[in-house]
């Protein structure tokens, strides 16, 4: 059979575990279904990625201080001569490649802090010279989300309309890129990617109490929220702390979840701030490990959404700290839409009062996510299913048919 060259783009192996729980439900569907596929990637962080993945992996950015602040002029001369240089490079990597995957993520949204310049530009190049040299590129189960920022939002939509196959993981994200004017009339919805992994067996003994696992995130709003992020941090964390403080007063004992790099901080705040032996902080380094920490769990209550995606994976009852539509969207997916609390106000006496309110319906709730997640696999190999017919149309798939949308 004829190898085919695919390559795998994005934010992976720079830390944020989400994103990587993402790549490893690709690579596990293309070493089942195409296993003459040589796979290589282009990415943020190459290092991790060959290491752990074991695949080659090529450095996203030529300059080495991209996602760095810059402030000194030969920094802000670095970053510019970079922008070109990456267009050159993102060209000859994409060249070389039949098939490109952006596994899940966010790709699409700015419900965080976002520059047009960063991970924007370089998704548009990806796209652009992949319909440049007849590359198939392929969004998969990706979210988005309506984009304030004009430069943002352009770039944002051409690389969605230059992109061969289009999925997404929530009603929300189509609706968002329609409202963008792009044509979605043949772009389906499916669950988040990371709902293809394994689930790990609960591993807390029956009769015994488990830990409430609290997931954190350096939280300071969104894309159009940069004059209040401060503010909107502070508010988080002292909600959120009160919040833990109250657990471990009632002692119960708590196991702090991050998913990303970048949340550590807030971790050790907390630690410092509550001061109890009853809370402790998980080491997790992928989403595999988070899963296991959620299965042993009795209840989550979490912020990330990929922390909240490893909960109700895992089958335990989840309260949401919300900070945009799509972990909205995903309890509501997985029939815990009521358990949903606003991050940018935390109150810690109402999270409370939810979360009593969890843990009273924690029966009931355990057989909805069963049946919730088995409807999730089956959608996911419908997914897998639609991206063989789409990139692969020369393998051996009787149901096989090319897709491509004109922008």
């Amino acid at each position: 059979m004829t190898s085919v060259r695919v390559g795998v783009f994005g934010l992976l192996g720079s830390g944020n575990l989400g994103n990587d729980g993402s790549l490893e439900a690709v690579l596990g569907y293309l070493r089942a279904e195409h296993p003459e596929a040589v796979v290589d990637a282009l990415c943020g962080g190459p290092e991790v990625v060959a290491a752990r993945y074991g695949i080659p992996a090529t450095r996203l950015h030529w300059y080495r201080g991209e996602y760095r602040t810059a402030s000194r002029a030969g920094a802000i001369a670095g970053k510019a001569l970079g922008k070109l240089v990456d267009a050159v490079r993102t060209a000859a990597w994409v060249r070389r490649h039949d098939v490109v995957i952006v596994p899940g993520m966010g790709v699409l949204e700015a419900t965080l802090p976002l520059r047009p310049w960063g991970f924007p530009y370089s998704l548009f190049l990806l796209c652009a010279t992949g319909r440049l040299f007849g590359t198939r590129v392929a969004l998969v189960s990706v979210g988005a989300a309506a984009i304030g920022s004009r430069p943002t939002r352009a770039l944002v939509r051409w690389s969605a309309r230059l992109a061969t196959y289009r999925s997404y993981r929530d009603t929300q994200s189509r609706d968002a890129m329609r409202a963008m004017g792009v044509g979605t009339t043949r772009d389906e919805v499916y669950p988040d990617l990371a709902f293809a992994l394994p689930t790990p067996p609960a591993s807390t003994p029956p009769g015994r109490p488990g830990p409430v696992c609290v997931g954190v995130m350096a939280f300071h709003g969104g894309d159009d929220d940069r004059a209040r992020a401060e503010e909107i941090h502070r508010r988080y964390l002292d909600g959120t702390t009160r919040f833990v403080r109250a657990l471990a007063n009632d002692g119960r004992p708590v196991r702090l979840l991050t998913g990303d790099a970048c949340d550590a901080p807030v971790v050790a705040a907390i630690l410092d701030a509550v001061d109890s032996p009853l809370v402790t902080a998980a080491e997790a380094a992928s989403l595999t490990d988070l899963m296991k920490e959620t299965a042993a769990a009795d209840a989550v209550v979490a912020t990330r959404y990929h922390n909240l995606v490893c909960a109700l994976k895992a089958g335990t009852p989840t309260l949401a700290l919300s900070y945009a539509a799509k972990s909205d969207a995903l309890m509501d997916r997985m029939g815990l839409g009521a358990y949903c609390h606003p991050a940018r106000e935390v109150d810690a006496d109402r999270l409370l009062e939810q979360f009593r309110a969890l843990e009273k319906g924690s029966a009931q709730l355990r057989r909805t996510l069963s049946e919730r997640n088995q409807v999730a696999e089956r959608q996911l190999d419908d997914q897998f299913a639609s991206l063989t017919a789409a990139l692969f149309p020369t393998t051996d798939h009787a149901h096989a048919h090319a897709y491509r949308e004109a922008p």
